[in-house]
């Protein structure tokens, strides 16, 4: 049998039972579209979140008081021995490989100007900050270094609370209540957006040391530094360990460096990609299952046709090729379906829903088509098989 006429008998059976072709494709075309559909959402979710993490950077380390591995668990400044403090952060500042060094104290304080009162976010923070979290200002300057001990009263506000206060107005150098006290405004910071749900746009930013008594906090909430692209991670956690060790008296603090985490996070996240991914592939299994019913039915609609042809010479493996090759071709073009139509559905999903993160990974599309086919031939395999075995004499006499 020529390779050409393999290929017209194969299609030729799609042309005479067209519906039955086009149901067995569908379920190979559900379940790509499945697959598809939920790997996704998931990537998008997963680029999503590690964007967040890194649009402040990558090489950053956090410091918080408390350690995690204290009685097995994280009791946070509560169990710390010694809270973590301004002094702490200008001894980091001395460390090799540190670059920039940010104490951090965060709460929320009612802030006041032109007659206007707003709730929001007040976050202290040292002159670095910027450089740290890889953030810009847009007018004026950011918080000037200053004695961090006698830190003046100068905030800096974000794009969004200088949209809601000082419409319309340049803010540089009036003055914001903010807790009940009196600052001078030197900056308006870059529009950054929100993170993980936290608008970083409606926060204002004073010297760490008057949030501190702002919020009446014994010590920092956390020291984030960043340290050279080049440097060794495992030596700057020593070194920062060391410090504060000699500092503390004991490890009562826990580090936690940003490239870990993502790493970390980027497990998980990788897992459940491929969690809603094998849940799509479920449907997958139910159109091979579909493929073994068509075919099984067709190798005995088709007795006849096969008894003629194996009397006019084709061979056992010419016969199982011919239907291996229908079952293929009908998973392959249903896959194609599919993956069309999941990428329609996740980019129809994004245009409605423009905050739904969607991202179609292409390796995964592939290997979804390739499952596609793997499923065909798998499901032929018994049915041409079955066709292969046929005894020509009978099948030529099966009604």
């Amino acid at each position: 049998m020529l390779f050409p006429d393999l290929i017209r008998l194969t299609t030729s059976s799609f042309l005479a039972y067209r519906l039955r072709s086009f149901l067995t494709g569908l379920g190979i075309a559900i379940g790509i579209t499945a697959v598809i559909l939920l790997t996704s959402i998931g990537e998008g979710l997963h680029q999503f979140v590690l964007a967040e993490f890194n649009q402040f950077g990558t090489n950053l380390i956090a410091i918080q008081p408390g350690k995690t591995q204290t009685q097995g668990g994280n009791v946070g400044i509560f169990g710390s021995v010694r809270q973590l403090s301004i002094e702490d952060a200008q001894a980091l500042r001395h460390l090799a490989n540190v670059e920039y060094v940010n104490p951090s104290v965060t709460g929320n304080a009612e802030v006041r100007a032109n007659g206007k009162t707003r709730r929001t976010t007040v976050f202290g923070a040292g002159h670095d900050l910027t450089k740290v979290m890889a953030s810009n200002v847009q007018t004026g300057s950011f918080l000037p270094d200053d004695d961090p001990t006698q830190a003046r009263a100068l905030v800096v506000l974000g794009s969004k609370v200088r949209q809601e206060l000082f419409f319309g107005q340049n803010p540089l150098g009036s003055y914001l209540s903010v807790g009940g006290q009196r600052y001078r405004v030197v900056g308006v910071m870059e529009t950054k957006g929100q993170m993980l749900g936290f608008d970083l746009d409606d926060t204002v930013f004073i010297p760490a040391a008057r949030a501190l008594e702002l919020f009446n906090r014994p010590g920092l909430m956390e020291i984030q530094l960043s340290y050279k692209p080049n440097a060794d991670l495992d030596g700057v956690v020593r070194s920062i360990t060391e410090l504060l060790k000699e500092r503390h008296g004991r490890e009562d603090f826990t580090i936690t460096p940003q490239e870990k985490a993502l790493e970390v996070l980027g497990s998980v996240l990788d897992v459940i990609t491929f969690a809603v991914g094998a849940l799509g592939g479920i449907s997958l299994l139910v159109g091979g299952v579909g493929i073994l019913t068509i075919m099984t039915m067709a190798v005995t609609e088709r007795t006849s046709e096969i008894g003629l042809l194996r009397a006019l010479g084709a061979r056992e493996r010419q016969v199982l090729t011919l239907f291996l090759g229908e079952a293929m071709l009908l998973s392959a073009l249903g896959g194609l379906a599919g993956l069309a139509l999941g990428v329609g559905i996740a980019q129809a999903l994004h245009l409605l829903f423009p905050a739904l993160p969607v991202h179609t990974p292409w390796l995964f599309a592939v290997l979804a088509e390739f499952s596609a086919v793997t499923i065909g031939l798998v499901a032929g395999v018994a049915p041409a098989r079955r066709a292969a075995r046929l005894d020509p004499v009978e099948a030529l006499h099966a009604e």
